[in-house]
């Protein structure tokens, strides 16, 4: 893998990635000369146990602009100007022009909750300069690479003392909140393990502690022995509906080694989980013979050095639709109580997918 380090205009940070030497001399365009002003914040929910950010520079954010108008392609004459350079490439990543997070914050308002700086970084991985294609869509070689940058995303913030937790993910479809249509994922790297995150490893520390294994791998031994759930079985990697899906057409995709992070996993390991992805994703879009909304999630062990043994690095992936039309919303139990209604069986959907055929 190949990478070249740019500074934007504004000050933000630009890395292209690609499978061949990138040319010398590319100009990291920004959309602007000057960073937009991040001074985000975060606040303690006493009730809840957890922080809520606070970025109000958000909201002059782009959202769902004109066709003719994409911040994400490269450039030629006549565009607006982009985040994306023009030249032979493969990925690029960028901190996010309106971040959540940001190392740069300082404010920290006194109020009758604890507060401090909402530090951190957003980036922006933009998965191929095409803007009609989709991660799936991508070739296996492309997907593979992208797992690799987002090893190397990890690796990087692994340096700074200030990120404990890194999350990247996908989001896929206006259903989700998509504001770019370009085939892109998120990477957020959080100054402590968010809740959901915290609680996941818990589970694994807990049953590692009594079983003297991993929580996942239990569950993954279990699926593949019973099959009915199983979409994607390799040697090293795969995907299946998991018997606790909440969501409709839920899928978890992980290598069958309980590698911590992407980072801790060969390279043969990421070519059979960036196949077992790739069938994942191109089984939700041939369900309906329309690209499916969802959001994908990548989960693995915090930044904090340790070595975590609990940790299985796998993806999750949350569909919207349940059926043509029809999007999953979350309402009254699942949002106020946490407790999630699926109204359909999770061997259901997983015969649905396992029957849908595609060409990897």
């Amino acid at each position: 893998m190949h990478s070249v380090d740019l500074i934007k205009p504004d000050g933000r940070e630009l890395t292209l990635y690609s499978r061949r030497p990138i040319p010398r001399g590319l100009a990291a365009p920004s959309p602007r000369t000057e960073r937009v002003v991040a001074d985000p914040e975060l606040r303690w929910h006493p009730l809840r146990g957890e922080w809520v950010a606070y970025a109000t520079h958000r909201q002059d954010r782009t959202f769902l602009p004109p066709a003719e108008y994409n911040p994400l392609r490269p450039m030629s004459s006549g565009d607006f100007p982009t985040e994306l350079p023009a030249g032979d490439y493969d990925v690029a990543v960028f901190d996010n022009l309106f971040p959540t997070l940001s190392l740069d914050a300082v404010a920290q308002p006194e109020l009758s909750v604890p507060t401090r700086p909402g530090r951190g970084k957003c980036e922006v991985v933009v998965f191929t300069q095409d803007p009609q294609a989709s991660l799936g869509q991508l070739p296996l070689e492309r997907i593979e690479l992208i797992l690799e940058v987002w090893a190397d995303r990890e690796r990087r913030c692994r340096k700074n003392p200030e990120l404990r937790y890194l999350m990247a993910f996908e989001n896929r479809g206006v259903e989700v909140g998509v504001t770019l249509h370009h085939p892109h994922g998120q990477i957020y790297a959080y100054p402590f393990v968010p809740p959901v995150a915290e609680r996941e490893l818990e589970q694994q520390a807990r049953h590692l502690a009594e079983k003297g294994r991993g929580l996942l791998e239990s569950m993954l031994e279990s699926e593949l022995e019973e099959e009915t759930r199983v979409i994607y079985r390799g040697s090293e990697a795969h995907a299946f509906v998991p018997v606790c899906a909440r969501y409709p057409y839920e899928l978890w995709v992980l290598p069958a080694r309980p590698a911590p992070s992407l980072s801790k996993l060969g390279a043969s390991e990421r070519a059979e989980l960036a196949r077992a992805l790739k069938t994942s994703l191109l089984k939700l879009d041939g369900l309906w013979k329309r690209p499916m909304p969802y959001l994908l999630l990548l989960r693995q062990a915090p930044l904090d050095g340790e070595a975590h043994p609990e940790a299985h690095v796998h993806f999750q992936i949350y569909p919207a639709l349940r059926s043509p039309g029809r999007l999953k919303y979350l309402a009254g139990t699942e949002l106020g109580a946490g407790l999630f209604a699926n109204d359909s069986k999770p061997e259901d959907k997983a015969r649905e997918l396992q029957a849908v055929e595609v060409q990897v």
